[in-house]
């Protein structure tokens, strides 16, 4: 807000401003134009405020109109010459406190409103990549129903469009079938590429064979050859399943959510191993392989730390206990798991993953 008595002063100061500035009085008429204004449009001053700008005609929208009539601050966009214009008008008082005139300020924001346009369409672009790259994702998952020797249902969420969990089960030849899970070490695009390499490389690598430690051993040199940075690295519990013996061999590389049995109904068991994550700092490994003997009805429940880890509004993680819980209870074990999960943690700060096998 400006008053009368001040204008020479602040006169000096706004004639010094890149902005163009122009005072307008009741009448439209431009009664002062600064340095910068006057050197881009010549002398307006005595001309109308929409003639300056070649308009027959005051604007649709005339901000100084309000500003003279209450006072009020106000401000719009305009087109002017090809470019684009934050007009803000205020109001000029005299020593009566009277709307004497109105000081209109012009800042070129044709960079800034390009640059933003620019980023808008660069982020629809990510995001519709990101969108393609959760579906193919999604689409790389199992299907649901019989596979091999194996009933399969699942619950699958990411905390952000894309997942670093992940899990497969695949054919290995008519008797064997690899089942896994895996939890990459992040979120988003890295952790998501990397679920796509362990898929595609423990696919290829158990083609040649079922013994675990030489898949494990395989996958770990694969990884390796990445030369990803050493706070890059992933656990997974591997188990091949043979349908006809219905044994099950199995080993844990670092997944710290130990996989869950549920035989006849309520008899639970957690399948346990030991053995290191694959990651840069190791340059050999070896795993403890378990096997188990499974009948039919038998469930497995292969799961990631973002069921377990999810948290109240208190801070008191889900936990293992509430996992077997709702596992044992009757019902569809899967729908009831969801919906506990929601009451229980509001916000799912970590992605979670959780594959249901039944022997059939």
């Amino acid at each position: 807000m400006y008053r009368a008595g001040k204008e020479t002063s602040q006169m000096n100061i706004i004639d010094g401003m890149i902005d163009w500035v122009r005072v307008v009085d009741k009448n439209n008429i431009v009664l002062y134009a600064n340095k910068k204004m006057k050197e881009d449009l010549g002398d307006i001053t005595g001309k109308l405020c929409y003639e300056v700008f070649c308009s027959e005609g005051r604007c649709d929208y005339c901000i100084s109109k309000s500003t003279l009539s209450d006072g009020t601050v106000l401000h719009k966009e305009a087109n002017i010459n090809n470019r684009t214009y934050m007009v803000i008008s205020s109001p000029i008082r005299d020593e009566s406190d009277e709307i004497i005139c109105s000081v209109e300020v012009f800042r070129d924001i044709t960079n800034e409103k390009e640059l933003t346009r620019k980023v808008s369409e660069k982020n629809k672009k990510m995001s519709e990549d990101i969108n393609f790259a959760k579906n193919m994702q999604i689409r790389m998952l199992p299907p649901k129903g019989m596979y091999h020797g194996l009933k399969l249902d699942y619950l699958y969420e990411s905390s952000e469009q894309l997942s670093g969990d992940f899990f497969d089960v695949f054919k290995i030849d008519e008797e064997n079938t690899g089942i896994y899970i895996c939890d990459v070490v992040g979120h988003g695009v890295t952790a998501s590429l990397l679920t796509i390499f362990v898929r595609q490389s423990l696919r290829t690598i158990a083609k040649g064979g079922i013994e675990l430690n030489k898949i494990m051993k395989e996958l770990h040199k694969t990884f390796l050859s990445l030369n990803l940075d050493y706070d890059r690295y992933f656990s997974v519990f591997l188990g091949i399943y043979n349908k006809t013996t219905q044994e099950m061999k199995y080993i844990n590389a670092g997944h710290n959510s130990e996989p869950i049995l549920l035989r006849n109904v309520s008899e639970i068991s957690l399948l346990n191993a030991k053995g290191y994550p694959i990651a840069n700092i190791f340059d050999n490994v070896k795993y403890e392989v378990k096997s188990i003997k499974l009948n039919v009805g038998d469930k497995m429940f292969l799961y990631t730390d973002g069921i377990t880890e999810a948290e109240d509004d208190e801070g008191v993680q889900y936990g293992i206990d509430r996992l077997i819980d709702v596992i044992t209870k009757k019902g569809n074990i899967l729908n009831n798991l969801k919906i506990s999960l929601n009451e229980y943690s509001k916000t799912h700060k970590d992605d979670y993953a959780i594959l249901m096998a039944e022997i059939i």
